[in-house]
């Protein structure tokens, strides 16, 4: 063989273009603008209708919130000393839970912020069994939702010390029951990696670069829990639902699994629950403990961030626990 064989052979190939999801939703785009009028008779149609506003409403009240837990995500992970938030907690597990639960005053956002800023906590090498007391409690008890329960309630002010014991307990006893019977082996192992320390890169970039791939991360899931939650609302009668509810017990049952499959955000489910007057105070009280704890689009999102085997232990035991502190909440201040 010449040397001008072996120099010919020994050309890099050309890497093959790859076809990105940018590309291919810059051509659904370009497909759905030629094809507009066909679309439009198509999809006109009530039932879709109905669909796709309860999608679109699930997905623009959660993702400014989404955003913002992102971004105090990225900013514990660019700005925040490895191992700082471990040692601001008691070291016992057992008394960490409750305090990480009463932290969560300080975050003002629903449940699609606190997952994220819950995974960076674990990163950081915070207990799980405190991150998750913090996941639960932050979109219940801090100030916004007070507040909007507190004017959705303005009749019945006992709804707002109702609702935040009823979400702190669920929080803490979520907690404890992990400290006691949580495995580690249960979360992907990707939310429990360490995050090592960033030497030679501005910890601007660091900020910038963990807030993407987190928003991009549970973006997904968030869209998949608000598809759950339209294909709900629609196949559902509402009629089903109203009469179900007339009984108390009954009523409480539907009230939870409504909570679950609504998918609202904490700061807008009280003027849900305030308008549906034909149910007594208890059965709303679950609703607004249990929503802000397990729902469709949180279990999708706990599920891309923990893990699938997490989720599907984690959010049946939430939801039993929720019902039961909203009840116990309910008797004391009802």
């Amino acid at each position: 063989m010449t040397i001008t064989g072996e120099i010919r052979g020994s050309r890099p190939r050309r890497p093959r273009p790859r076809v990105t999801s940018l590309e291919v939703l810059c051509a659904l785009l370009v497909l759905a603008l030629v094809l507009q009028d066909r679309l439009v008779a198509v999809l006109d149609v009530p039932v879709l209708r109905t669909a796709s506003t309860v999608f679109v409403a699930v997905c623009v009240q959660a993702m400014p919130f989404l955003v913002l837990g992102v971004l105090i995500s990225g900013a514990i992970a660019a700005f925040v000393p490895t191992g700082a938030l471990r040692r601001l907690l008691p070291a016992k597990p057992a008394l960490a839970v409750p305090v990480a639960g009463v932290a969560g005053v300080a975050l003002p956002g629903c449940e699609c912020a606190s997952v994220p800023v819950a995974r960076r906590l674990m990163q950081q090498g915070v207990a799980p069994a405190a991150a998750l007391a913090f996941l639960l409690a932050a979109p219940a008890v801090n100030p916004i939702v007070l507040v909007s329960t507190a004017v959705a309630f303005r009749d019945a002010p006992l709804m707002v010390p109702a609702r935040f014991v009823g979400s702190l307990l669920t929080a803490v006893v979520m907690g404890w029951l992990w400290t006691r019977f949580g495995k580690a082996g249960w979360i992907a192992e990707r939310a429990l990696r360490r995050l090592p320390e960033r030497t030679g890169t501005s910890r601007w970039a660091v900020f910038a670069e963990t807030a993407r791939h987190d928003l991009v991360e549970a973006g997904g899931f968030l869209v998949l829990g608000g598809l759950f939650a339209a294909v709900f609302n629609v196949v559902v009668p509402a009629a089903w639902l109203e009469a179900l509810g007339a009984q108390l017990l009954l009523g409480v049952l539907v009230m939870a699994l409504l909570a679950v499959v609504l998918a609202l955000c904490s700061e807008a489910d009280a003027f849900v629950a305030v308008s549906m007057t034909a149910l007594p105070l208890l059965p709303r009280l679950v609703f607004l403990v249990v929503g802000p704890a397990v729902d469709v689009k949180l279990v999708a999102l706990q599920a891309g961030a923990f893990g699938r085997s997490f989720a599907a232990r984690f959010a049946p035991v939430t939801f039993v626990v929720a019902v039961l502190s909203a009840l116990a909440a309910g008797v004391v201040f009802l």
